[in-house]
């Protein structure tokens, strides 16, 4: 179980987490759903500590980290970062780099793996998502779908404990979006821990356990997929579901 207790973020005067309190089942899909502004992003980013929260607990891996006033320590958040692997909304692949060697740029940099190793489990991790083919081409020359597929399997490298994906599909047409769930599905079959940001509907009611509402800063609600989606308890999940299904 990956625990967050009592999470709290402040950008200025703004206060954008408020008291999280999540678990994160082990071998299970986690969806954050929200509107735009609800803390989402800002969640993930937490656990991973590109975001320093102010304040709670973070329990991953047998890890154990309090949050205050203190200055948190780099090798704790390099251990926090050797078990998770983070998919971003817009790939942020290395432009000078092939796909294969995207992969493998975190094995050979900071875990300092020999680059003959590290480029077979590049190629490894690229035919898993689809993309054997493309190990020498260079990101510009990938649609969307597919530069999120090396971002994903970048991600896989080191064989994380946590995969994090902040909106993986959101800047990808429908097209190009399914090719992203195909793999995500993939992974979720699997068994892979994931925590998804996401607003595509889609993806959240195909491979999540559970769905979380977030809203101001908070949980709203949280349950099942067919529980949130279906028979939502709380008006503020009931009017954002309607609004991200499309109905009136």
């Amino acid at each position: 179980m990956i625990r967050l207790t009592g999470i709290h973020k402040t950008f200025g005067t703004n206060p954008v987490l408020r008291g999280v309190d999540l678990d994160v089942p082990l071998g299970r899909v986690t969806a954050l759903i929200g509107p735009s502004g609800s803390g989402k992003s800002t969640l993930l980013r937490c656990v991973n500590l590109l975001e320093i929260p102010e304040a709670g607990r973070l329990d991953l891996d047998g890890l154990s980290l309090s949050f205050d006033a203190k200055r948190l320590d780099q090798k704790s958040i390099l251990a926090v970062r050797r078990v998770t692997g983070m998919v971003f909304q817009n790939f942020q692949l290395f432009p000078h780099r092939t796909a294969a060697d995207n992969v493998a740029e975190g094995l050979v940099t900071v875990l300092r793996w020999p680059a003959d190793r590290a480029r077979r489990r590049a190629l490894e991790l690229l035919d898993k998502v689809g993309l054997a083919d493309k190990a020498d081409a260079w990101p510009a020359t990938l649609s969307g779908g597919q530069q999120q597929r090396v971002a994903i399997a970048r991600a896989l490298a080191s064989s994380p404990k946590l995969l994090l994906c902040d909106e993986p599909t959101s800047a990808l047409d429908p097209e190009l979006s399914a090719e992203v769930v195909e793999v995500l599905g993939q992974l979720a079959g699997e068994g892979t821990t994931m925590l998804i940001a996401t607003h595509d509907l889609r993806l959240a009611s195909r491979m999540a356990h559970q769905v979380v509402f977030l809203q101001d800063g908070v949980i709203v609600e949280q349950g099942s997929p067919d529980a949130v989606f279906r028979h939502p308890a709380d008006p503020r999940t009931i009017r954002f579901v309607r609004t991200l299904s499309g109905a009136a």
